[in-house]
């Protein structure tokens, strides 16, 4: 086996598993559910959530992957008691990240492929429904979706390859320091549209009246939704991270920095787009029709739109790409350990199988179209976000909870060591007893809502 790799830099650390947490979802749910949630509510209890709900369990996983320094299949292993099964959602997490990038290879293509025909000025002179027409045109040409999903495939797995810190913390530093500026950019240049205060207005002043015709428990719901997934939390995508760090620091106030990034970018997102949309009369709970359809629309109105465009779907690759990357590094690390490969061997081997696992849902949306799929939203993507958002992180986050409080398991005093080493913001012993009875229900009722919302609701 070969010696354990480590990242350069804190900053390294940081910047990486904040690029992890922070993907498209930020981009487009974050700032239309604040929307419909009454504004400035909505995003006061989704910043309580995060704090009460999210950072713990990022401590817990980042404490497995540091205390064992293996990824999270061996990591299991490393910290059980003998004659315990806990390792058994190792090798679930390691099909959980494979299936997460079975759908995010395909939508950071989609990124790929619009950053192109906005830079080309593909969309110049095309009306609403001519800039409509080229995202059905996308999704109905298997050969330029699969193009684009195995250029993606290919350069991170190429990054991966190279190492962790020449490859991986190389290009996730610059990668998130442009991401963050092209951000301020385009947050600043929405400032100057003439529907700015209205849209700022919208989305950060609360509006209880408007909470209310939501449903207060709708919107706290959504919130405690929204805290809970957008740090990608469940599948070991954090311990890996953790496994790669010193014990400088203690491992709660770094997880408050990356929620922080996270949070800051989801933020931001919404100083971009509700301006535009107020100015341009948009309907602001689209989802990703927002993205494709409605934002080329903008740019094609505006001066500059190009290069604003262009700069956009920039951005939202740089999002899309720095959680591609993580979740490709924690998988050639699992087949590092488990099979005692090379990390060049490893890369080639996931570069093929992540390619062929991808082709479902790239098929999806033209040759393998099923009304099957309908009750997930109606394709192959629904379905595998499914299994990733609704079923895997949520339980998987429960079992890494439960495995650092459990009496059978890690255990409460191991992870508050392992937790506490360093300088920093401490875990205290106070928040035992919420972190070990209540929390785990709080997980429940959110797995459980997610159910009930899809089938039942």
């Amino acid at each position: 086996m070969q010696e354990r790799e480590q990242l350069k830099s804190r900053l390294g650390f940081l910047l990486i598993s904040a690029g992890c947490a922070i993907g498209i979802g930020n981009v487009w749910k974050f700032p239309y559910m604040t929307g419909q949630g009454g504004g400035g509510m909505f995003v006061l209890f989704y910043i309580l959530f995060l704090l009460v709900l999210g950072i713990p369990i990022m401590t817990m996983e980042f404490a497995v992957g540091r205390a064992s320094r293996k990824s999270p299949v061996q990591a299991y292993y490393q910290l059980e008691k003998p004659g315990t099964k806990w390792h058994i959602h190792g090798y679930v997490a390691l099909i959980g990240n494979y299936l997460l990038m079975m759908f995010y290879t395909t939508v950071s293509g989609w990124m790929l492929y619009y950053f192109y025909l906005t830079a080309t000025g593909k969309f110049v002179g095309l009306d609403a429904d001519g800039v409509g027409n080229v995202f059905n045109e996308m999704l109905s040409q298997p050969g330029i979706m699969a193009l684009c999903m195995i250029i993606v495939v290919a350069v991170g797995i190429f990054i991966c390859s190279i190492g962790v810190q020449s490859g991986l913390e190389k290009v996730s530093k610059f990668m998130m320091v442009a991401l963050l500026i092209i951000m301020i950019v385009l947050a600043v240049n929405s400032f100057f549209m003439s529907g700015a205060k209205e849209g700022l207005k919208f989305f950060l002043v609360p509006d209880v009246a408007r909470m209310k015709s939501v449903g207060v428990g709708k919107t706290i719901v959504f919130a405690m939704n929204q805290a809970f997934f957008t740090l990608s939390l469940g599948i070991g995508a954090m311990a890996i991270f953790g496994s790669y760090i010193g014990k400088e620091r203690s491992l709660l106030g770094e997880s408050i920095n990356i929620a922080f990034l996270d949070t800051f970018v989801a933020i931001t997102s919404g100083l971009i787009i509700f301006p535009a949309c107020f100015t341009f009369g948009v309907d602001q709970t689209q989802g990703p029709s927002l993205i494709f359809i409605t934002l080329p629309n903008i740019f094609n109105h505006i001066p500059l739109g190009r290069l604003w465009g262009s700069l956009f779907f920039v951005f939202m690759s740089f999002a899309a790409f720095s959680t591609v990357l993580a979740v490709f590094e924690n998988i050639i690390c699992c087949g590092m350990e488990l099979k005692n490969w090379s990390r060049k061997k490893s890369s080639f081997v996931n570069f093929i199988a992540i390619t062929l696992l991808s082709l479902p849902c790239v098929l999806g949306y033209n040759l393998w179209q099923w009304d099957g799929f309908k009750v997930f939203g109606g394709t192959v993507l629904d379905f595998e976000d499914f299994l990733v958002s609704n079923l895997l992180l949520p339980l998987g986050s429960l079992v890494y909870l439960l495995f650092c409080t459990g009496k059978n398991g890690w255990g409460w005093d191991n992870y508050m060591a392992e937790a506490n080493t360093g300088k920093g913001l401490k875990m205290r012993n106070g928040m035992r007893f919420y972190i070990t009875y209540i929390l785990p229900i709080i997980i429940l009722f959110i797995f459980g809502f997610g159910i009930y919302d899809k089938f039942f609701s």
